[in-house]
């Protein structure tokens, strides 16, 4: 299988992103991760992504904030918002802000799968 597209995975929780990486196995991905908002927003500049993963609550920036980069910058990359307290609030907030989905922790396997499916098709 050869991988087709590229994606981050961004959250301070190293067992969070493990099991993400586990849950996306057997798609065809290069999976990159980032335990900050800083390293994150760095990867994102830097191109080349078709979805970001993005946590709610991460050292230097949050993913609201990243959002608001993204958009403000227009770096068209398709963003997934997940938080452990996605209120409806913040999920209007994210949505607002440019995210295609808003998932609450902790994640529901075949939901997650579903959501990057749909936001890599998005991507072309």
């Amino acid at each position: 299988m050869s991988i087709d597209r590229r994606i981050l995975i961004a959250d301070d929780d190293r067992e969070l992103r493990a099991g993400v990486i586990d849950l996306l196995r057997g798609m065809p991905l290069e999976i990159l991760e980032a335990e900050t908002g800083i390293d994150a927003l760095r990867i994102v500049r830097v191109g080349s992504l078709h979805l970001a993963l993005l946590d709610m609550h991460m050292p230097g920036h949050t993913g609201l904030e990243i959002l608001a980069t993204i958009k403000r910058e227009t770096l068209r990359v398709p963003c997934i918002f997940i938080s452990g307290d996605a209120t409806e609030g913040v999920r209007q907030m994210a949505l607002a802000e440019g995210a295609c989905a808003v998932l609450r922790k902790p994640l529901e396997p075949r939901i997650l799968r579903a959501e990057v499916e749909r936001a890599l098709r998005l991507a072309g």
